[in-house]
């Protein structure tokens, strides 16, 4: 039975890499086996459940595969992946938030499968699947509410990431500025809180958010 496991693995790894190679099958087998600790699940269902094709799937995960031979990324590792992006900043604690977005099942790791399922939200989901994960970013304490410490603390990781070569005169009380114009915006009722009703309402009055949103329809 286990046997069978192993096979169907290493099956379903390879539909979504397209790297099956009969000539080096019983080589791949060992190598493979002693490397990855997670396999993704089969093509036909990551197809099912995001909105990706499955040329698309297999670009993402030799991808990701290249990055996390085991499979999973912590998130030291995430943090090391992501800065390569932004190295004129440091995006370290914006991709800490970006990691607790990613890791839907709070064990610490991100998965391939979790990887693609928040991909495809922000990239082929509804303005209304968009917009509901940017305010699971934004929500850092799950509660249900964005607090103006929460939106401050995502501005300023997101100042941070960019650095002072982007924004040279960018001054320190900025990220504040942004945050209390958000919250004028937002905070319809004036209690302190942003619900995800108030935050969904404002941005898809704002055409700057919904421009920012279109541009990721062509992606991949």
């Amino acid at each position: 039975m286990k046997a069978k496991n192993r096979d169907q693995s290493l099956s379903d790894s390879r539909e979504l890499d397209g790297s099956y190679d009969q000539l080096t099958d019983s080589v791949e087998d060992d190598f493979e086996l002693s490397t990855v600790c997670h396999r993704p699940e089969s093509m036909d269902k990551l197809q099912e459940q995001t909105k990706f094709t499955k040329k698309e799937l297999q670009v993402l995960y030799r991808g990701f595969k290249n990055e996390c031979p085991s499979g999973v990324v912590n998130e030291e590792s995430f943090k090391t992946i992501y800065s390569q992006f932004f190295p004129q900043g440091d995006s370290s604690m914006y991709a800490h938030f970006l990691f607790e977005a990613f890791d839907t099942n709070k064990n610490g790791s991100v998965s391939f499968e979790d990887f693609v399922f928040g991909l495809s939200i922000i990239l082929r989901g509804t303005i209304n699947d968009r917009l509901n994960w940017a305010f699971n970013l934004y929500d850092l304490n799950k509660d249900g509410c964005i607090t103006k410490e929460e939106m401050l603390d995502i501005m300023k990781s997101i100042y941070d990431m960019m650095g002072k070569y982007t924004y040279p005169t960018m001054q320190d009380d900025a990220p504040r500025e942004h945050v209390e114009s958000f919250f004028q915006k937002m905070d319809r009722n004036k209690d302190g809180v942003v619900t995800i009703e108030e935050f969904i309402e404002s941005c898809k009055k704002d055409e700057n958010i919904m421009q920012s949103m279109q541009l990721f329809d062509n992606v991949i």
